[in-house]
């Protein structure tokens, strides 16, 4: 297995994030919610939120990425849980499930990839059983610190122990994915261009 292979992918299953523009790349803080064994009208008359993402918050550091497991169809974060992850100093969210209040992220440009947006809060339906273990994310898993990088056309998790390996094959494709590129905008033909090998 190359070290450009231990990259974990996730791509086409999350939405795009809420910023056109959103770009990440930072540590991942992960959490995972499941569903409680109540029902949302028993939890709520029990008065007990079951909610901890903000102890991953608390946990975090500057640069950090929210990397959620979670439940689709209710929220795993809403704008005031954004803001909190924003102030500590995250700079975006992972979550394989929904959340809430996608404007609130917008105004702090931080951008969430998701499973989508939904109006129904997730105050007495999740529960939060995990901070900063193993997470799975639409098949992946992922464990807090791996490298989380994100853009509009996909997620990729790498593992912290593989990250200077992945770095470097990177590295490698992109100076010849350069040259192409120049190859191209230069006029070469598509034969010397099909026989060249840039990477």
């Amino acid at each position: 297995m190359t070290s450009a292979s231990m990259a974990r992918r996730v791509s086409c299953v999350l939405a795009a994030p809420t910023l056109a523009s959103g770009r990440v790349v930072g540590q991942a803080v992960t959490v995972r919610n499941v569903e409680r064994p109540q029902s949302a009208t028993a939890a709520a008359a029990s008065r007990v939120g079951k909610m901890g993402e903000h102890e991953a918050y608390n946990q975090a550091e500057p640069g950090d990425v929210v990397v959620i497991e979670g439940l689709t169809g209710l929220s795993n974060m809403g704008g005031q849980s954004a803001a909190l992850a924003h102030r500590a100093g995250c700079i975006g969210a992972v979550i394989d499930g929904s959340f809430r209040d996608p404007d609130s992220s917008r105004e702090r440009s931080f951008p969430i990839w998701s499973r989508g947006v939904t109006p129904i809060t997730g105050k007495w339906r999740p529960e939060t059983v995990e901070i900063n273990g193993r997470v799975r994310i639409a098949g992946v898993s992922v464990d807090a610190g791996d490298l989380v990088v994100a853009d509009e056309a996909g997620i990729v998790f790498v593992p912290f122990a593989e990250a200077q390996a992945v770095l470097h094959e990177a590295e490698k494709i992109d100076a010849g994915d350069t040259r192409q590129k120049s190859d191209i905008a230069a006029g070469i033909d598509l034969k010397t261009l099909a026989a060249t090998k840039y990477k």
